[in-house]
């Protein structure tokens, strides 16, 4: 075997390790933190993630402040890991994320990955898509692309050594008043990061047979 294709074994091994042994933790050290600079890092991969039509509706709040931790806790049902954690990364969905298309799409251009003329056109079509959809259809596109970005944080945490726990019981409409947040912004999923105090219990899974079909239900 050649050390090219050893390193690529070893990579694929590590992948599947993240894969098998990442788990919601709910016990974290609430002495350990995650430098501010490695929780940026995190979220950029994470945004690598697809999203409906590359509109990256994700927003991200990270609270690291400890009171402001503390003032979390009862808005999110009084599960002790938004204390404990280093970090607290609320996803919101912006409902308007369509605004950003021109920017997005005039960034992939300046790199090189796409024409001026199809970036164009791609920015008119999705503008006219979007913002002629129902906010109920927006809301599901934004809960759907949060879910996408949320499992490439979780995924990344772990392979960095660390543990999260996705959180979808939390009062949102509480929320939005504590954090002053703007009405296109839908929050999601509320994601705590840090050090695992005690491990996720291992959870069991349903065979993949009864729950998959093949060309027919």
């Amino acid at each position: 075997m050649t050390t090219q294709t050893q390193t690529q074994a070893q990579a694929n091994t590590d992948f599947y390790s993240v894969l098998k042994d990442r788990r919601s933790v709910r016990h974290y050290d609430p002495n350990f933190k995650i430098p501010q600079e490695e929780i940026q890092e995190i979220l950029e991969l994470a945004t690598k993630a697809p999203s409906s039509s590359n509109t990256q509706s994700w927003r991200f709040l990270v609270v690291t402040d400890q009171e402001l931790k503390k003032q979390l806790l009862p808005i999110a049902n009084n599960q002790q890991q938004v204390v404990d954690s280093s970090a607290v990364i609320v996803i919101l969905g912006d409902l308007e994320m369509y605004k950003k298309s021109e920017h997005i799409n005039q960034l992939a251009v300046d790199a090189g990955y796409m024409a001026a003329e199809f970036a164009k056109q791609f920015t008119e079509n999705s503008v006219k898509l979007y913002s002629s959809l129902p906010k109920e259809r927006l809301h599901e596109v934004a809960v759907f692309d949060s879910g996408l970005v949320a499992m490439q944080i979780m995924l990344i945490a772990k392979a960095k050594g660390y543990d999260t726990v996705p959180m979808g019981g939390y009062d949102r409409e509480k929320l939005k008043q504590f954090f002053n947040i703007p009405a296109h912004l839908a929050p999601t999923i509320i994601l705590p990061i840090g050090k695992a105090a005690v491990e996720g219990r291992p959870t069991s899974r349903l065979p993949i047979s009864e729950i998959t079909s093949w060309n027919k239900i």
